[in-house]
């Protein structure tokens, strides 16, 4: 059994509550606006879905200053009264607990998973603490492929805007699915079911001092849970609205350790990935249907200046990272108007790639090789924009499909390199 890294208090809490059905786990920090709709969602899905099973809610908090606990503690679900009706309020815990470790997303999650292993909990969830989107119906779609047709994880399934999840769609999708042979959609999505088992295997792992303890906790579940061979479907969840980011922004800190963990899971699972050849759907649950999505705030002439500035200022270290044929056609776009901005899938392919093969070589220091990589990541993501500009998403998810294609097509190159 994982020695678990809970207070003594918290440990007794867990053991007064006794056995459990459902782990729900709620990451925080200064959420106290949006966490009390996520929570009454929280309630209701367990007390419509799941009224004989005894349910925890883990509120793991990062030292909110703005109450964010104390929302998680006093809200109900008394608006749902036909539903609790039948719902036995003695079998519905909630702990809000601040977590330890390094401050991020990860290490909010492994108190999680620490409080699941502790009660033995059988089904696990973790939701977002800004979604407004959330509803019952999401703890349903999360928990009973684990709990009724024994899934060891589920991954998120969304409607979302064409131009979010820009670092999912050029970079994350693409090369897990190329690696690993799997179609799992939102692999950083954020929002995922699990398996008690599951839980625990990841308690297993020394990932807790790295930035898995961040941004690249999500990732990592997917690709260990694909990579370990638990079995794995889809949820679909319709849309995911949040606090949304404009792709052109500052994502470089999300960028360089959701890109850092991937390309540390490679030469873990070197193994593994070296010998799939092409990928296959897994199952998904849930209908889709049309829903509103709220617009993206986007900036292409930023994005496009900072690949300028980018390609001005880096191209001597990609010299050594990229072929000759690229670093020329790089010069050759920075140089032109917006309109003309275009870097083809297969480059775009070629350069995550290279990357990726930079990084195993140990080329140059880490953390210098992946930040470098963000005035590319946005310069495709301003020509990928621009080449859609008119399109609807369905015409969008389709151009998405062909890029992982091309990145599948071109896995030989990362191989050939590798060796």
């Amino acid at each position: 059994m994982q020695t678990l890294n809970i207070d003594n208090e918290l440990y007794a809490k867990t053991k007064t509550i006794g056995k459990t059905d459902i782990v729900i786990g709620i990451p925080s920090y200064n959420n106290a606006r949006t966490i009390g709709h996520v929570v009454r969602a929280v309630q209701a899905g367990i007390a419509k879905y799941f009224p004989d099973k005894r349910a925890v809610l883990v509120n793991s908090d990062g030292g909110s200053t703005d109450g964010t606990m104390e929302v998680v503690q006093s809200t109900t679900v008394d608006d749902f009264a036909s539903i609790l009706l039948t719902h036995n309020r003695e079998t519905f815990f909630k702990i809000a607990t601040p977590y330890h470790g390094i401050p991020g997303k990860g290490s909010a999650f492994k108190t999680i998973f620490e409080i699941a292993t502790s009660l033995d909990a059988r089904a696990c969830a973790v939701v977002d603490s800004d979604l407004r989107s959330i509803t019952p119906e999401w703890i349903e779609l999360l928990i009973k492929p684990v709990l009724y047709k024994d899934f060891d994880y589920v991954a998120p399934l969304y409607q979302r805007h064409k131009y979010d999840g820009t670092i999912t769609n050029s970079i994350v999708y693409p090369l897990t699915r190329a690696l690993y042979g799997k179609r799992v959609r939102q692999p950083i999505g954020g929002d995922f079911g699990f398996s008690g088992k599951l839980s625990q295997f990841f308690l297993t792992k020394d990932v807790w001092k790295t930035d898995v303890a961040r941004y690249g906790i999500d990732i990592w579940m997917t690709v260990t849970a694909v990579a370990n061979n638990y079995k794995i479907c889809q949820s679909y969840l319709g849309a995911k609205i949040h606090d949304p980011k404009d792709p052109g922004a500052d994502l470089s800190a999300m960028l360089y350790q959701v890109v850092g963990s991937t390309f540390d899971l490679m030469e873990e699972y070197y193994q593994i990935w070296k010998d799939i050849e092409k990928s296959e759907d897994i199952p998904v649950f849930g209908f889709f249907y049309d829903v509103g999505l709220e617009p993206v705030s986007i900036n292409i002439e930023r994005m496009a200046d900072k690949f300028r500035i980018g390609v001005k200022e880096l191209s001597s270290m990609w010299a050594s990272i990229l072929s000759e044929n690229i670093t020329h056609l790089l010069g050759e776009l920075s140089t032109k108007s917006i309109d003309g901005l275009r870097l083809p899938d297969d480059v775009w392919a070629e350069i995550v790639y290279s990357f990726a093969l930079a990084a195993h070589k140990k080329v140059m220091n880490k953390e210098h090789l992946i930040k470098s990589i963000t005035p590319l990541y946005l310069g495709r993501t301003a020509s990928f924009i621009i080449e859609n500009m008119e399109s609807n998403g369905q015409e969008v998810e389709e151009r998405i499909e062909k890029l992982c294609l091309t990145f599948e097509a071109l896995k030989g190159n990362l191989l050939q390199g590798w060796s």
